[in-house]
């Protein structure tokens, strides 16, 4: 890991460490001091340094919480959203309540937005953070250098971070394109040494075969020779089969191939397409089981179906990833049996830790074949 890396807010994979992330993001909440001291040194007194001591502990924790819950810096979690509007309301609170050295809260939300939001959303943000520390300013009669410097902070660091999450995106989406360069290189030259062990050697080994039963049957004289040319016509017979699982092994299609073809076999077979994947490309221990899974599915709404419509979806998920195909074919209504294909493709879902269900889609039309997969514990 560069140096770069090492002091910037993610890893690598983006996931960054929740405590590296933290650091990276709130070293600047030192600015925090100046609030603390208007409770401290007993600037506010009575009701109104309760008050705001518990907004600021409330603000903190609010904030530390909505930079430790997305799963990486590109990504929303679960919690980020609500979190995020906890930390808004409590900012603009402290602003408008108390004025002065509390007009820096907006300031810090500005960063979260930067990081969490889209960009518009997050400019939307800021412009709301600017309003907020030019209203709680004049409401508090605070003196114009110190709001002057507020509003420019607000919008240089609303700028500023917009464009380090937007870089940390980009350089994800590359890495994501480099491996995935990387792999089809790979695939592409498995082909061809697949080829080359077929067209060299698997012709050469049939024809040792093919000449070695001619010869067989020449030397029916002698039984010596004749146990020999059996011993060569074995031996043959037995490279050539190693030979052929070898080219059936290198010649295994990944999911991108196999999705790249039910677009084409869908299409030659009047059935529009729509393919989604969602959350990056699943695990590469789970390339070929998808592959599989893709063939298998669009060759039954081809052949089955009768639909026009088909739908394939790839979502990975934390510790999921999951293949869905639902189409909008006849025969929905009725019992549904599972044929010998999907009898084998559900043995070796289940023998990945994972389940297939097919059947109905629930709206009384097409069907649904789903593949859910554990990522982590397969990978």
């Amino acid at each position: 890991m560069s140096f770069a890396d090492r002091i910037s807010f993610g890893g690598p994979d983006e996931s960054g460490r929740p405590a590296r992330r933290l650091v990276g993001v709130s070293i600047g909440m030192v600015y925090l001091l100046f609030p603390v001291t208007d409770i401290v040194t007993g600037a506010f007194t009575g009701a109104k340094a309760v008050w705001a001591a518990l907004l600021l502990v409330a603000y903190i924790g609010a904030y530390i919480a909505t930079v430790v819950s997305p799963p990486n810096m590109v990504k929303a979690g679960r919690f980020t959203y609500p979190l995020l509007a906890l930390v808004t309301l409590l900012g603009v609170t402290g602003a408008l309540a108390f004025g002065g050295s509390w007009l820096s809260l907006p300031v810090y939300t500005v960063v979260l937005y930067a990081f969490v939001l889209r960009p518009a959303h997050a400019l939307a943000g800021m412009a709301l953070s600017l309003l907020v520390v030019i209203g709680g300013g004049v409401l508090h009669r605070d003196d114009w250098d110190t709001l002057a410097v507020l509003s420019i902070q607000v919008v240089t660091l609303g700028v500023l971070f917009i464009s380090v999450r937007n870089t940390r995106a980009l350089s994800h989406q590359l890495r994501i394109a480099q491996d995935e360069v990387a792999r089809l290189a790979v695939t592409e030259e498995r082909l061809r040494i697949a080829r080359d062990l077929h067209d060299l050697l698997g012709h050469s080994l049939s024809l040792i075969v093919l000449k070695s039963e001619l010869a067989g049957r020449l030397a029916e004289e002698s039984p010596r020779v004749r146990q020999e040319i059996a011993d060569i016509e074995s031996v043959a017979r037995k490279a050539l089969t190693e030979v052929r699982e070898a080219v059936a092994g290198y010649r295994q299609r990944s999911l991108a191939e196999e999705l790249d073809s039910a677009r084409a076999v869908l299409a030659a077979a009047g059935v529009a397409a729509e393919v989604r994947v969602t959350g990056g490309p699943p695990p590469a221990a789970l390339d070929e089981l998808f592959g599989w899974s893709v063939r298998e599915g669009v060759t039954n709404v081809v052949r089955h179906a009768h639909a026009t419509r088909c739908e394939i979806t790839v979502t990975v998920e934390g510790d999921t990833a999951m293949l869905e195909i639902v189409d909008d074919g006849d025969g929905g209504d009725g019992p549904y049996e599972l044929g010998n294909g999907l009898r084998g493709l559900t043995e070796r879902v289940t023998g990945a830790g994972g389940t297939v269900t097919a059947g109905p889609d629930g709206h009384g039309h097409g069907h649904r074949l789903r593949v859910r997969v554990p990522a982590v514990e397969y990978a």
